[in-house]
């Protein structure tokens, strides 16, 4: 199977049609067609619905766009790392992280690099720690950022030494937002929208559940999030209470929101970790020494 293909498969599922896709690709119709007829006999299986004017993926279809996607973004890195491989240091760093406000810690010693190595660029994605090591792990980001708890056990490491505060996000006019701090008690009952990460309890230690001791199991969960910006959407409509970190959110005083801590305290660290066999480009070595120096050799 080609790269050049999968190129043309790609740009006929952007275009809906082999008509639009020749003529974004330069080709022209029939051998287009045919360069896809030839890949659905190899791959044993028809990839488009066809019509007069447009064609539809067929289930096969849609995997295939996915994994073509996947193949020809790590294409692309690859490329981009051997152009990078001169005496001056350029090139691309691939970063994945959750939302927190200790990315500040990242983002510092992204500044002290731009200092010295004005040519590289950061390109950064955004998930929790699911979404990020799944793409860590197939190669398309060279770092992930993981708020804890979370299993790093299969990766190099190191402790950023930042802590961010769980509290409660809430409407200002719920009865809650009269109290200063948020006990587990306080919660019972309530509709509540928990982040998926945090509250499995496949870890060997998780302090987030521990927090609550055996009221955990009698929470009423309505709702899980992954990142916190729809999360607080669904509490401004009166969802329910979000369980989330602090700063993520706006609870200005022009916000409808507030944000109360938990009682006891409950904090978490962040940690950066990337593949143990990880063969780095220059420009995402020079990344990490600069972040072992800050913080520390790897664990």
């Amino acid at each position: 199977m080609e790269i050049r293909v999968l190129r043309y498969f790609l740009a006929i599922a952007r275009e809906g049609s082999i008509t639009g896709a020749a003529a974004s690709l330069h080709m022209t119709q029939p051998t287009l067609s045919r360069q896809l007829k030839d890949l659905e006999q190899q791959l044993g299986k028809a990839l488009f619905v066809r019509s007069s004017h447009h064609v539809i993926l067929t289930d096969e279809g849609i995997l295939l766009r996915k994994r073509a996607e996947e193949i020809i973004e790590m294409v692309d890195k690859l490329e981009a790392e051997f152009q990078s491989m001169k005496e001056t240091v350029r090139g691309d760093v691939y970063i994945g992280g959750g939302e927190t406000e200790a990315m500040k810690q990242i983002a510092r010693g992204v500044k002290q690099l731009q200092l010295n190595y004005p040519d590289i660029k950061y390109h950064l994605y955004s998930g929790n720690a699911e979404d990020v090591t799944q793409r860590l792990d197939k190669g398309l980001l060279d770092f992930g950022i993981l708020i804890q708890p979370v299993n790093i056990s299969k990766y190099n490491y190191i402790h950023i030494p930042a802590t961010d505060v769980w509290g409660v996000v809430m409407r200002k006019d719920s009865p809650l937002a009269q109290k200063k701090t948020i006990q587990p008690t306080d919660l019972i009952d309530l509709p509540l929208i928990c982040s998926r990460q945090v509250i499995k309890q496949s870890f060997t230690q998780n302090e987030f559940v521990d927090w609550f001791g055996g009221l955990f199991d009698t929470l009423n969960i309505v709702t899980t999030y992954n990142l916190a910006y729809n999360a607080a959407i669904m509490v401004e409509e009166g969802i329910g209470y979000a369980l989330m970190l602090d700063k993520i959110v706006n609870t200005s005083s022009e916000s409808p929101l507030c944000f109360k801590p938990l009682e006891p305290r409950l904090e978490t660290g962040l940690v950066m970790v990337w593949k143990k066999d990880q063969i780095f480009s220059t420009a995402a070595d020079t990344f990490l020494k600069e972040i072992q120096a800050s913080y520390g050799k790897n664990t």
